[in-house]
């Protein structure tokens, strides 16, 4: 598939030029290929690292998609990690598109809405204002709170750590993948009970205590997963594109 007719049905699938997002994050292609090649094999990862980048090169990807780009760091000389991530994309003539929080709040593979379905919540609305965007979602899930953390481990494949300010049985959840921690006010002013989340600051834990709320922080890596994932599966069932998902967990 022609890598430009790709880029377009992505830009226009993920609303990239509609959902407003942090200035660094330049959703879209990031790294252009030699424009000869075909798209015949897709590679999806969380991050635009140089391992990310080294294992779909040697997977023999043409086009790496990931959720956390190469410009989180503003505008900065092409030194360093930077030069060698870029080097490594154009030995091997591979293309890099990012996408964020046009991923995170996609109503079909966001990772947000892919999470809360893993975890049995039928989405009823959203919650937490970003200019203008609502990030979060939440849904109904009559379940007690211990339970959720031992459902949470399972999906997730790793400890999550629950700080249990609400009561032993929750009902209303939300779900905001990454650093939704920023947003526990968000949660409890909309009224839920518990809010799974990647990652917060260390005042969220008194937050969620004083304030009645169940947090639940799985990891940033472990919660933003499933957006590249279902990405990559509606692509190849789209397109016919055999795609890989290249597994770099962090443990944060």
């Amino acid at each position: 598939m022609d890598i430009g007719e790709l880029v377009r049905y992505l830009d226009e699938y993920l609303r990239i030029d509609e959902v407003p997002d942090y200035p660094n994050a330049l959703n879209g292609l990031q790294v252009a290929n030699s424009g000869s090649r075909e798209v015949e094999r897709l590679a999806v990862a969380v991050d635009a690292t140089y391992a990310s980048i080294s294992e779909a090169a040697d997977r023999g990807a043409d086009l790496l998609i990931v959720h956390h780009g190469l410009f989180w760091d503003g505008n900065q000389p092409v030194v360093g990690r930077r030069y060698r991530r870029i080097r490594k994309l154009l030995e091997a003539d591979l293309a890099l598109y990012a996408v964020h929080l046009p991923l995170d709040i996609h109503p079909q593979v966001g990772n947000n809405v892919v999470l809360a379905r893993e975890l049995g919540i039928e989405v009823e609305g959203w919650f937490g204002e970003y200019r203008g965007a609502q990030l979060g979602v939440w849904g109904s899930l009559e379940i007690g709170r211990e339970a959720l953390a031992a459902r949470l481990d399972e999906v997730l494949e790793g400890r999550v750590k629950l700080i249990p300010g609400g009561g032993e049985r929750v009902r209303r959840v939300g779900v905001l993948t990454g650093a939704g921690g920023s947003m526990v006010g968000e949660a409890i002013a909309t009224g839920l009970d518990a809010l799974v989340t990647g990652e917060g600051a260390h005042h969220t834990y008194f937050d969620a205590i004083e304030d009645g709320l169940n947090l639940y922080y799985g990891g940033h890596y472990a919660t933003e997963t499933w957006g590249v994932r279902a990405l990559a599966a509606h692509l190849s069932d789209h397109f016919g594109i055999p795609s890989e998902f290249i597994d770099q967990p962090t443990g944060l």
